[in-house]
């Protein structure tokens, strides 16, 4: 992936709509006088891949991007790059299917917007992508700004071994692995935080609940098994007294036919007397005569 062309519009120096390019996928060169705006273009690369240190492009707030700083009728900076992707080899992740990328950048009261072939894009979507071809525009070690040769050249043993990891493409993969870790460790502190609560929350909880459960099935076999021996007791009651009621009666039965027998004697006898009274009146009279 290279630069193809380069259109600025309202950016710092460059009022009206003005297009640089086309670029060369090999070397190129920005000549020209003094206050020309030769390091313009330089920060308008810088102000499209999202650089977030703006002193590093001579800025102090987003205004300072704008025109004369939006006092000449100029409201708004923009400015577009067109990349050259037909190189699959370098070409970014997610993206090695598209041939011509375009990335935007507008500034309008002293709001920040970034569009990617048109479409509305982040400020990180955007570091990803030149991130993925080892481009990172905050840490640019593949860009020297004026008065850093210097700085460059005296830089520590740690930060050379930046320079290289940053032109080989690993630094955003270390910011990554960094990112993973933290979140891994922010997850691991929920993970404590959620099994803190079910210690001391939940599973006392759950082990009343489940002693709560024991007790409502003793309970509920218990009241079975007094409805059950309650219901046998009703039965042998009932039972108890259909026998007593069926003895009674027979014992009443029996009785009645012992006093109908009695009665029976008792008549027998009572006219045998009668009899024998008659007999002994009959004699009596007999004997008077």
């Amino acid at each position: 992936m290279h630069i193809r062309e380069i259109v600025l519009e309202g950016f710092k120096s460059y009022a009206t709509r003005t297009t640089v390019g086309p670029f060369d996928e090999h070397f190129n060169a920005i000549t020209g006088l003094n206050g020309s705006g030769k390091s313009n273009i330089l920060d308008s690369i810088c102000f499209v891949m999202g650089i977030t240190s703006l002193s590093q492009v001579r800025a102090q707030a987003l205004s300072d991007f704008i025109y004369k700083q939006g006092t000449a009728g100029v409201t708004r900076a923009s400015v577009s790059i067109m990349f050259d992707n037909r190189n699959k080899e370098q070409a970014p992740d997610g993206y090695k299917m598209i041939d011509e990328l375009t990335v935007t950048r507008i500034v309008e009261s002293n709001k920040s917007k970034y569009l990617l072939n048109g479409k509305n894009a982040t400020q990180s979507a955007i570091h990803d992508l030149f991130k993925s071809v080892s481009l990172n525009v905050n840490n640019p070690r593949f860009l020297i700004l004026q008065g850093q040769v210097t700085k460059v050249s005296k830089s520590k043993p740690q930060e050379i071994l930046g320079l290289i990891e940053e032109a080989a493409g690993t630094r955003m993969y270390d910011q990554k692995k960094a990112e993973a870790l933290k979140t891994i460790a922010k997850k691991d502190d929920k993970l404590k935080e959620i099994r803190t609560t079910i210690d001391t929350d939940i599973t006392p909880t759950i082990n009343k609940l489940q002693q709560d459960e024991q007790n409502y099935k003793m309970y509920t076999e218990l009241k079975k098994r007094y409805k059950l021996l309650n219901d046998q007791l009703i039965a042998y009651e009932y039972w108890q007294l259909i026998t007593s009621v069926k003895k009674t009666e027979t014992d009443v039965e029996n009785m009645e036919s012992q006093t109908n027998e009695y009665q029976e004697r008792n008549e027998v006898i009572t006219e045998e007397i009668q009899q024998i009274h008659n007999e002994v009146k009959l004699i009596e009279r007999e004997r008077n005569e």
